[in-house]
């Protein structure tokens, strides 16, 4: 007997098939009837019933209109550009949010080296866009299943890069943005990003001005080196900045 798959989420999960939460059912179709009176099974089917949400292919006029930042906006001082991406608008082809959590890693801060920054170890083949021109895309794994974006700073040669640790979702985002690791997941971003021209579309940061909350500066967290330095900025009150981030440095 041949059978139909019902694919059914449940209500309000905005998960594509193959999550969590797909329940299936197995089916008996009626037969067809042939022109001999004889029963012809139907071929298989699969149908899908879904209350999946379907988003816009395209971004909200307004937003598509907003300038790229220019390759001289990352050609500054690291510290410079983590507080500037700040209020900013990171866009994923049809996913946008705003910037509202980065950390600096930088060559050295008050003269000493920053022995938590990945460049800290010279030029690898990992690290190799860290070194280039400003303005590119910094993606790699951790924990073996979290992918992180950055983004690089300073003129090339210099290495300094801008972790970009938690967004403000605008639209088309559905998923929790509050952590290096969940952005990625929520935005679509992949180590295949990596060395990504952040002034070319599918990625890139548009210019929406400054923001209008001020601007904090805690200590890195999650890194064993350099742990105490105030090299992690984000926008007081926002409630999408990671739950470890709001705690203000003294």
């Amino acid at each position: 007997m041949n059978f139909v798959v019902m694919c059914r989420f449940r209500t309000g999960d905005q998960r594509s098939p193959g999550a969590a939460g797909l329940r299936l059912s197995m089916v008996a179709p009626k037969a067809a009837v042939m022109e001999s009176g004889r029963s012809r099974p139907t071929k298989r089917r699969i149908i899908q019933e879904s209350g999946v949400k379907r988003l816009p292919s395209r971004l909200p006029s307004p937003l598509a209109s907003l300038s790229v930042l220019p390759r001289d906006f990352y050609a500054r001082p690291t510290i410079d550009v983590a507080r500037g991406l700040l209020g900013q608008l990171l866009v994923h082809g049809n996913r946008a949010a705003r910037i509202v959590e980065t950390e600096a890693y930088l060559p050295h801060f008050n003269g000493e080296p920053d022995l938590a920054a990945h460049s800290a170890r010279g030029m690898t083949p990992r690290t190799r866009v860290i070194f280039g021109p400003p303005g590119y895309a910094y993606v790699y794994l951790i924990y073996g299943m979290y992918e992180c974006l950055n983004i690089v700073a300073e003129p090339k040669g210099v290495p300094g890069c801008v972790l970009v640790r938690a967004l403000e979702p605008v639209a088309n985002v559905d998923e929790e943005t509050n952590g290096p690791g969940k952005l990625t997941r929520a935005m679509g971003i992949t180590r295949a990003d990596y060395g990504h021209d952040m002034l070319r579309p599918p990625l890139s940061v548009r210019a929406m001005g400054d923001p209008a909350e001020p601007i904090v500066a805690t200590a890195r967290i999650g890194i064993r080196h350099c742990a105490d330095w105030p090299l992690r900025f984000h926008l007081d009150g926002n409630p999408h900045v990671s739950r470890a981030g709001r705690s203000r440095l003294t």
